[in-house]
């Protein structure tokens, strides 16, 4: 599978810990990262430089779902599920 078009979902709704390109300190859940482009498109995409958690993020039917909304919820649930003392049960 294929990243959807104009969607950046992974690079908004999980919290990335390791450094970034212009966010030395990672991102936080929610946030835009600073290398998404106005096209959604990563801008280090295939670099040295990109988070090793980026790359481990592959499109799937489960993540990805059929739209950019479907998306952001689906990773929005796994990073409050992954979230040390975060309880998930409610």
């Amino acid at each position: 599978m294929n990243c959807r078009d104009n969607c950046g979902a992974c690079c908004i709704a999980p919290s990335i810990t390791s450094p970034i390109p212009g966010m030395p300190k990672g991102k936080p859940a929610g946030v835009r990262c600073v290398q998404l482009g106005e096209d959604n498109r990563c801008r280090v995409f295939g670099k040295a430089e990109r988070p090793a958690f980026c790359g481990s993020l592959q499109p799937s039917l489960e993540m990805c779902g059929t739209s950019r909304e479907y998306a952001i919820r689906w990773l929005e649930e796994l990073e409050r599920a992954t979230t040390p003392g975060t309880d998930t049960q409610n």
